[in-house]
């Protein structure tokens, strides 16, 4: 026995089924979706003995982009990017214009708010958070018994 799935919403226009489909192959077109959809860049959050690294992808911004604030534990990194407006160039056709995110991060009690180091280079934005001394955990060897 072979299963087929089975879709009756897909089929519904009577009519002509073939124009129902060709309009939901444009509106699905990952082109045309892509564009529509909020662009959040990518996040990796680690943390060693001494510190908290976040490292955020954001190509083609220059480091004057970036508004990096942290009010009590709350961290936040707002980026915002306007194409100038070039004199005696007419477009026909101008896809890209503005580009403007907001992330916001919570972070622990363990932090030296005083030793927050920021740096952007080949389209990846690193965060250096120390942590306080009495957070560093101390290593050490326990003998059995």
């Amino acid at each position: 026995m072979t299963l087929v799935k089975f879709s009756p919403a897909k089929n519904t226009s009577s009519v002509n089924p073939w124009f129902t489909d060709v309009f939901e192959s444009v509106f699905n077109d990952s082109l045309l979706t892509d564009r529509l959809v909020s662009r959040v860049p990518a996040v990796n959050i680690a943390e060693t003995e001494a510190d908290f690294q976040i490292e955020l992808a954001v190509p083609g911004m220059q480091k004057e982009d970036f508004k990096i604030a942290v009010d009590k534990n709350v961290l936040t990194i707002n980026a915002e990017k306007k194409s100038g407006q070039t004199e005696g160039k007419k477009y026909s056709k101008r896809e890209y214009n503005y580009t403007s995110f907001v992330r916001s991060f919570t972070l622990p009690d363990t932090i030296d708010h005083s030793k927050i180091e920021a740096a952007y280079t080949d389209g990846i934005l690193k965060l250096t958070i120390a942590k306080k001394e009495e957070a560093k955990v101390q290593s050490r060897e326990i003998a059995v018994k």
